[in-house]
């Protein structure tokens, strides 16, 4: 197996292929804005819907520098978990799944296009692992919020 296909193998496993855990798109699905809003009281934790921002900036981050676009959004680390606007309307928690799973497709077609000579300049290969699992890292977070509050496992 190419190393590149051992890595859209396991970015596919972290978000909707599901293996021996959950993925990503399975950890928010059938959520509402409500739920992706919820936060446990009294916790310092971030919500859902702050754990997918802070996913989506990281991976649009990504995909726009591999595909040499100019990234004029620099935000902190702590930033990033307000990229979109919390609210309870549906709709608005639905755009941001759509952008979260945009975002997915976008940096998985960047990545079927590297080949492993470039893999290895930049230290792109670790960058690819690294971004695999600061989201496996996040799914368990979101799980865990899901299981706090109730709303797991997801209704399939």
């Amino acid at each position: 197996m190419k190393r590149r296909d051992l890595l859209l193998n396991v970015l596919d496993s972290t978000f909707d292929k599901e293996s021996w855990y959950a993925p990503f798109k399975q950890a928010i699905e059938g959520l509402t804005a409500k739920q992706a809003s919820w936060k446990p009281s009294g916790e310092a934790s971030k919500t859902i819907w702050e754990n997918v921002n802070h996913l989506i900036y990281y991976k649009e981050r990504l995909a726009a520098n591999l595909e040499g676009r100019e990234w004029a959004l620099d935000l902190d680390g702590d930033e990033t978990f307000n990229l979109t606007n919390q609210s309870t309307d549906d709709k608005e928690w639905n755009k941001v799944v759509e952008r979260v799973e945009n975002a997915q497709l976008q940096l998985r077609q960047v990545m079927s296009t590297i080949s492993d000579e470039q893999l290895d300049q930049n230290l792109l290969e670790g960058k690819f692992l690294d971004i695999m699992l600061h989201d496996a890292y996040h799914t368990g977070q979101i799980i865990q919020l899901r299981k706090m509050q109730g709303s797991w496992p997801s209704i399939r």
